[in-house]
């Protein structure tokens, strides 16, 4: 077999690539990838499916070629390539020189007058050129040796043609094909052509005549009279958008084929690319390919001494470490919320030990448990709160955090989804251990009939080993990024706080809960029968094909679009027509009590521990602007503005009858934060003049007298400045109160008219992001927000609204935070015997002995109201109840 050459036409891949993307790909440092992403992907195939012996990929340049020269209006009209596809040539190039793949570009020619010289010269060498490209232009290149692969969806969906296939296609030779583009011209290139002339006449017209010159010379034979008259009046076009649409096979470019042969990659140089914009699934592929050869960061296995403990006689090696000693941590345990966790073994390594303590034998775990309570060790790991949960409900109360690698890639990186420890071992250190999943699929827990300890040990210990070579790479990221105060300050001590209430827990009263479900099937079933009422007929309610039959067919109500699955009655399509007939209010209010009943009824019962109490998840890694997120359940979302909603809260009691619940909540912390950050003096005066700030709103952007403000007048003012905090516009803002736009922007403008330091302060950020790339809260926490610099108009409005929210609510998010921290903190050392139990928003919830309710009415509020010095007054008010409802 002959050697085989490929040639790719650079720019029209990338563009195929980049369009073909659904989303965009955007690396944390805000450089759009999803071109290269796509580009990769296809030469990987191209390579494997095709095993070139010779392989090069051609650009077009910007300076004009001799196309435009000739023709003025050459290419004009075409659409603007976006910036964030621009932004991607430079960096593919990069990558392709890590590949040791060669490029060509030359000024006065194009990526095509490239591709045919290549593969004019290759077939002088006797190699067999194949052409990768989107552009049909190429076909005149085919020949018996060179083939032309088209692409159309990717590299998986294309056609692939030679001479004969291009006979068998178009009935044209390539030499005619150029012949018919001089005839029909090109609209993407602005080449004009004859006009009226297709692709089917010009067909006709070269099968009849052969060539364009041999028609050109005997227009007379032209039967039809119109056609006669086009091809005559348009010769000198013709004939010059042939020469435009011919490729030129001896562009001056100097090459060796020599260059062109396919080699090994520079590995260091394309591990450093892949990582920067952030590759990790080629990363992982690079591994894989190049196991001997690819440079691994993995720890030598000398380093430590390793050994494994199965009696509590063992245990003397963990008590001879010195006292607050740094120990990286894993508890293998099935984190289980409802019954106590079982702990199958824990992982430890010091500075020169690796220690593994097989669980079985639960004697030897609660002996561990004393030895970890004696030492006061400062543990590292990653996702702590996991471990600190098992062993707190096994009696844990000293502990030291000193890192978390979990938290440290989330502080650097908040946007992203996956923080698992593979996920990132693999990003930073370039090798791969296994992921918790999947060693718990395969392994499971410990028992006596198979026992796995060795397992546990050698994953412990490549845990462990991850851990220790994390830490350095993570804190330099920390520092460089000036988020050590967010981190040590905020984060940290924050796990032991999560994984504390957590093993507390909230009692729940189940008869309460019973009864509100029997409450709700009751009322499920009326709203049943009324909307079978109105409908005329039964029918699955909660199908929405059925439903938008129902309502947009029956009963003739406006519909949205519809798709093949039928109309869309999502709430917001439902919500516009609520006034339109009765049947949608009662639609809306049965999915409401319907979710109330299966979420928060039916889905409590089995999250109920043997003790009476719910513990759910607290994590700290979920939300970019890093509030607390909370499941199993998710307590943040019980909608407590229905009156149903609200009463789900009856449920939760303090766990016995000699204590009560305590909360504060902080009276309007993102206002005041909003206050703060602006400087506003109107704002910080009646904030900390204790005036009703919606009032205030009411009277200076509504324009009524402050004695004559109503309730609704204060609820406008309250959607108002609510909808400055998170960017909405006028129509947002008419959609929330049910007005006119123009109503609804002179609200907004009056606002910035009566505020202009806050309007300064939210355009400052705006620009201050455009330029940096990220927002920055009080504290320091950083949210890189890509959308800022979008092409795209709606997707720029977000990054605009967001680069103007995060500020503020990450603050307040830091804010209630440091609270959590300042509470927990004063509980422990006062020794005092009420716990932090909860937190929702802006609430904190402590479980508190009746004994110590003074105490903790003065803690609490202290704590929370002194968490951060602003320039306003932070306020938080304070409730006592029976239960949680009780406390608002």
């Amino acid at each position: 077999m002959k050697n085989r050459i490929v040639i790719i036409d650079g720019n029209s891949l990338i563009n195929r690539a980049y369009y073909a993307m659904q989303r965009p790909m955007i690396t944390k440092d805000g450089i759009y990838t999803q071109g290269v992403y796509g580009f990769i992907n296809m030469l990987t195939r191209i390579i494997d499916d095709y095993s070139p012996d010779y392989i090069t990929v051609t650009f077009d340049r910007k300076s004009p070629t001799f196309r435009h020269i000739e023709y003025d209006d050459y290419k004009a009209g075409r659409k603007k390539m976006p910036p964030e596809l621009a932004m991607q040539f430079p960096i593919l190039k990069d990558v392709l020189h890590a590949m040791n793949i060669k490029t060509m570009e030359i000024d006065g020619f194009e990526a095509d007058d490239i591709i045919g010289t290549v593969a004019r010269v290759s077939e002088e060498e006797g190699l067999e050129p194949l052409i990768i490209t989107g552009d049909k232009d190429a076909l005149q290149l085919c020949t018996d040796k060179t083939k032309v692969l088209i692409t159309k969806k990717g590299i998986s969906d294309f056609d692939l043609y030679d001479r004969e296939k291009m006979i068998e296609r178009y009935q044209l030779t390539p030499q005619q094909f150029i012949d018919l583009k001089g005839l029909m011209g090109d609209q993407s290139d602005n080449i004009p052509g004859i006009p009226g002339v297709g692709e089917k006449t010009g067909i006709k017209l070269l099968t009849q005549f052969e060539t364009m010159d041999n028609l050109l010379a005997h227009t007379d034979e032209i039967a039809n009279a119109k056609l006669r008259q086009k091809v005559e009046d348009n010769i000198q076009m013709a004939v010059m958008s042939k020469r435009l649409a011919t490729i030129n096979k001896y562009v001056p470019i100097e090459f060796n084929l020599e260059e062109l042969k396919s080699v090994e990659p520079n590995l260091d140089m394309l591990i450093n690319q892949y990582v920067k914009l952030e590759f990790n699934s080629f990363l992982k592929r690079l591994k894989s390919n190049n196991q001997d050869s690819l440079k691994e960061n993995v720890p030598t296995e000398n380093q430590v001494e390793k050994i494994i403990i199965n009696n509590t006689e063992g245990l003397s090696v963990i008590e001879s470490l010195p006292e607050k000693s740094k120990i990286i941590l894993k508890v293998f345990s099935d984190n289980n919320h409802i019954e106590k966790p079982v702990v199958s073994g824990v992982s430890m390594m010091s500075e020169k030990r690796y220690i593994y303590v097989d669980c079985q034998d639960k004697s030897i775990f609660e002996k561990l448990i004393d030895v970890f309570n004696e030492k006061n060790f400062e543990f590292l790991g990653h996702d702590l709160v996991k471990d600190y949960f098992s062993l707190m409900s096994y009696g844990l109360v000293n502990l030291q955090t000193d890192f978390d690698t979990a938290i440290a890639q989330y502080i650097i990186e908040p946007t992203r989804s996956n923080y698992e420890i593979k996920t990132i071992t693999f990003e930073n250190l370039h090798y791969e251990i296994k992921d918790e999943k999947e060693f718990w699929a395969q392994n499971g827990q410990i028992n006596l009939f198979d026992n796995n300890s060795k397992e546990y040990m050698e994953y412990g210990y490549t845990w462990c080993q991850a851990i220790r070579s994390l830490k350095p790479v993570l804190e330099e990221k920390i520092n460089n990024e000036n988020l050590q105060n967010v981190y040590y300050n905020v984060e940290l001590p924050l796990i032991e706080v999560l994984a504390n209430m957590e093993c507390v827990g909230t009692a729940i009263n189940e008869d309460i809960l019973t009864e509100l479900g029997e409450s709700l099937k009751k009322e499920i079933s009326s709203l049943e029968e009324t909307i079978y009422n109105l409908a005329g007929m039964e029918f699955n309610i909660n199908s929405p094909m059925q439903l938008g039959e129902v309502l947009f067919n029956e009963l003739k109500l406006p519909a949205g679009k519809k798709s093949k699955r039928g109309y869309s009655t999502s709430a917001d399509v439902l919500e516009k027509i609520r006034d339109l007939h009765p049947i949608v209010d009662m639609v809306l209010k049965y999915r409401t009590i319907s979710k109330l009943n299966s979420t928060y009824v039916e889905g409590l019962k089995p999250l109920i521990g043997p003790d009476g109490k719910i513990r759910a998840h607290f994590q700290q890694t979920v939300t970019a602007t890093g509030r607390i997120s909370c499941t199993e359940p998710n307590l943040q979302n019980i909608p407590i503005r229905q009156t149903v909603g609200r009463q789900l809260r009856k449920a939760f009691v303090p766990e016995s009858n000699e204590c009560i619940l305590v909360g504060a909540d902080y009276s309007q912390i993102e206002l005041r934060v909003l206050a703060h950050l602006s400087s506003d003096k109107s704002l910080i005066e009646a904030f900390n003049n204790g005036e009703d700030i919606h009032r205030i709103t009411a009277s200076r952007v509504l324009g009524v007298d402050s004695d004559k403000v109503t309730l609704e007048d204060r609820s406008r003012a309250k959607a108002v400045n609510f909808g400055v905090i998170y960017g909405m516009s006028g129509f947002g803002l008419s959609e929330e109160l049910k007005i006119t736009r123009k109503e609804a922007e002179n609200y907004i403008k009056e606002y910035f008219n009566k505020h202009q330091a806050v309007k300064d302060y939210m355009d400052q950020q705006v620009e201050s992001c455009k330029d940096k790339g990220y927002t920055v809260t009080i504290m320091g926490r950083k949210r890189y927000i890509h959308e800022i610099n979008s092409s795209n108009y709606m997707t720029r409005q977000l990054g605009e609204r967001l680069a103007m929210n995060s500020p503020i609510q990450g603050s307040a998010a830091d804010i209630i935070k440091i609270a959590m921290v300042k509470v927990y903190k004063e509980l422990k050392e006062r020794n005092l015997e009420s716990k932090l139990i909860l937190q929702v928003h802006d609430e904190l919830i402590i479980m508190t002995h009746k004994h110590e309710e003074e105490v903790i009415k003065e803690l609490l509020v202290r704590n929370m109201e002194g968490a951060m010095n602003l320039q306003v007054k932070l306020v938080s008010d304070l409730n006592v109840g029976n239960t949680w409802y009780d406390l608002k």
